[in-house]
């Protein structure tokens, strides 16, 4: 059915579950996966930066080794499972299109991702990363609730 799952992880606890959920589903039918983080870039002024005693390259590291603890967490749980995992990672002001990127780019035919859940104003203030993954994805999208 599938054959390659992409699976988008932010890092958080709903997103972890969605992780765990997405690898046995890939044991199940015997698929491999990409697991995906977006890192948002470093929006400061050098003003700013100052104040905060943090400058681009202590982000890039401090970013870097976040998203390595991520997906190192995935990696551990895909071997548990005796599912092939490869992770990826990309630094982008826009996770939505890079997660349809690299499931375009890894020859991914699903994307199973986390929704956070918003409803009322919240769902539309804050346009979830999912909400445009879904409205842009030409790669079928399995959402875990």
């Amino acid at each position: 059915m599938f054959e390659h799952i992409l699976i988008p992880t932010d890092g958080s606890k709903l997103s972890q579950k969605a992780v765990r959920k997405g690898l046995r589903f890939a044991h199940a039918l015997k698929s491999r996966v990409t697991v995906f983080h977006a890192i948002p870039r470093f929006h400061a002024s050098d003003v700013m930066m100052g104040l905060l005693g943090i400058g681009r390259g202590d982000y890039a590291k401090a970013a870097q080794a976040y998203a390595n603890r991520r997906l190192g967490f995935v990696q551990k749980a895909a071997r548990a499972l005796d599912v092939p995992c490869n992770t990826r990672h990309v630094t982008t002001d826009d996770p939505a299109g890079a997660i349809i990127d690299a499931a375009r780019a890894n020859g991914c035919d699903l994307i199973l991702m986390a929704s956070h859940g918003r409803r009322g104003l919240d769902a539309l203030l804050l346009a979830s990363e999912t909400q445009k993954v879904l409205t842009h994805s030409t790669v079928p999208v399995l959402v875990y609730r």
